[in-house]
């Protein structure tokens, strides 16, 4: 039986329908417009492509955006004064520094440079510690998409057992903190999973993988994840999104797994689309804080 596909750009539409009606009545009540101020330092088309959605997101849901554009060029000093201007600036809520940046920037620097309270990537330190705590102050973008794909199609994850695969700071690590959080604001049957975190030293890995209720597959390879690696009946959600000659395609082989899965998140349409959602509800979130 063919999987069901868990239609990403569905739900992204219905929770950015949400955040809008949220800020409009904010606004209507004597609230300051939510704003997000954007960094990107160079001419990577892919950032630029990301930046562009974000911006036109957050005109559709009243969020006042800015973009500040750097060249290839710019220094550690240089993204460090537009961050400490930013920090200041109190029409800005959230700050968003696109990567990956110019390899002569200090990219751990300038992260830790941010706010913490306008961290609406959720990258800083202190938002990293407070979320392994089990009380973050903002939900990392794709992980927290992620969430909201398993809630919005009723797939609970409590008593499951889930195995990620990559550890990147990014995705990997915070989406298997949040699977297996003691408590969850999406309700009791999205935390408190039983997690295996994988990677590229991983030894054996189609052996846990097939043992896995739920696959999140955030590795960068095209088509890493093949259907002798899924256990019958298992959900599988697809972070990955690679450029080949055939187009764009994720870490999952969608045809042959989708026959094996009893759901699946298609690229794009799936997990993509809900990053820039839930960058959207952390800046309404920090406005209203």
């Amino acid at each position: 039986m063919a999987a069901r596909i868990l239609d990403g750009k569905a739900i992204a539409k219905e929770i950015q329908a949400e955040i809008a009606t949220s800020v409009a009545a904010h606004v209507a009540a004597g609230g300051m417009a939510p704003g997000l101020a954007a960094v990107l330092v160079g001419e990577d088309p892919a950032s630029q492509v990301y930046v562009r959605s974000k911006q036109k997101a957050c005109e559709r849901a009243g969020i006042a955006s800015w973009l500040h554009r750097m060249p290839d060029e710019t220094t550690t000093e240089d993204l460090l004064e537009v961050v400490s201007q930013l920090n200041g600036d109190p029409n800005v809520h959230g700050i968003l520094v696109q990567l990956p940046l110019p390899p002569q920037i200090d990219e751990l620097r300038v992260l830790d440079a941010i706010d913490p309270a306008k961290d609406v990537d959720g990258f800083h330190p202190q938002n990293v510690g407070l979320l392994s705590q089990g009380r973050p102050r903002f939900l990392p973008c794709t992980p927290s998409g992620v969430m909201q794909i398993l809630a919005r199609s009723d797939i609970s994850i409590a008593g499951k057992h889930a195995v990620v695969l990559g550890r990147s700071d990014i995705v990997g690590k915070p989406m298997a903190s949040l699977l297996a959080q003691k408590e969850s604001t999406l309700g009791p049957n999205y935390c408190n999973a039983t997690v295996t975190l994988c990677h590229s030293r991983t030894t054996n890995l189609a052996e846990l993988t097939r043992q896995a209720d739920l696959v999140v597959a955030a590795i960068g390879r095209p088509k890493f994840v093949t259907a002798d690696m899924i256990r019958p009946g298992a959900v599988v959600i697809d972070v990955g999104i690679n450029r080949t000659d055939d187009g764009l395609v994720g870490d999952v082989d969608f045809g042959p797994v989708s026959e094996i899965a009893s759901a699946i998140t298609p690229v794009p349409g799936g997990v993509g689309r809900l990053t820039v959602t839930m960058l959207l509800a952390n800046t309404f979130a920090a406005a209203t804080k």
